[in-house]
């Protein structure tokens, strides 16, 4: 059975406000591509970073963004997507500029309640997240440094990839996406690997490789 934390996005019913335009936008970093707004649903493609998408929609009640990257539409998450926007020098967050930038928002509901209100191990608490501590620019700031993936796998990294893929731990899911350069929250246990100082979990899906800090160093694909 799948471990759950309690989480905003939500998987249900959606129904438009309004009719407007897309608008084009680039991903900070190597971004899930899912069939629905939530860290449940099932990643359909990768967007590189520094890929295009064109965004479409964005829900209301958390920071996925409907998308078509490459042909194909899913839902990214909005937190990590960059767009030009009149009036300011640098572009800016999709989600926190929606408005601004005419992006159409719809109305996200849970009617099944699939993920309920409780932490993983039963106990009931607040909601636990990914995010960076410098916000969305931290992620840009991880993904130019390079971290863990920056070049060739050294023989040390190469054994932990290989390890955390053969090594499948149980699911945890939280609200967010998994990228590089995002902090673990407290509440999700982390797994050791051996002879190394990095641990790992399997996180919305996807196997992360995480440091001292709880900071996601690659997300193995």
């Amino acid at each position: 059975m799948f471990k759950h934390i309690a989480i905003a996005s939500t998987l249900g019913a959606l129904t438009a406000t309004s009719a407007l335009a897309a608008t084009n936008a680039t991903a900070m970093t190597d971004l899930n591509l899912r069939t629905a707004p939530g860290p449940q649903a099932q990643i359909i493609d990768v967007i590189p970073g520094e890929a295009m998408v064109s965004v479409e929609q964005c829900a209301d009640i958390s920071q996925w963004c409907k998308v078509t990257y490459d042909g194909q539409e899913g839902w990214a998450y909005g937190a990590y997507l960059n767009a030009p926007m009149e009036g300011t020098a640098e572009p800016v967050v999709v989600y926190d500029n929606r408005d601004q930038l005419q992006i159409e928002t719809v109305k996200v509901t849970d009617e099944e309640n699939k993920l309920g209100g409780a932490l993983a191990g039963g106990t009931a608490g607040a909601i636990a997240a990914l995010a960076a501590a410098g916000g969305p620019a931290t992620i840009a700031g991880a993904v130019a440094a390079g971290m863990f993936t920056g070049g060739a796998l050294t023989p040390s990294e190469e054994k932990v990839v290989t390890y955390v893929r053969q090594n499948p731990a149980e699911p945890v899911y939280v609200q967010g996406e998994v990228v590089r350069g995002v902090a673990i929250p407290e509440e999700v246990e982390l797994r050791a690997i051996p002879d190394s100082d990095y641990r790992y979990v399997y996180l919305n899906g996807v196997p992360a490789v995480v440091d001292g800090n709880r900071t996601v160093v690659t997300v193995v694909r």
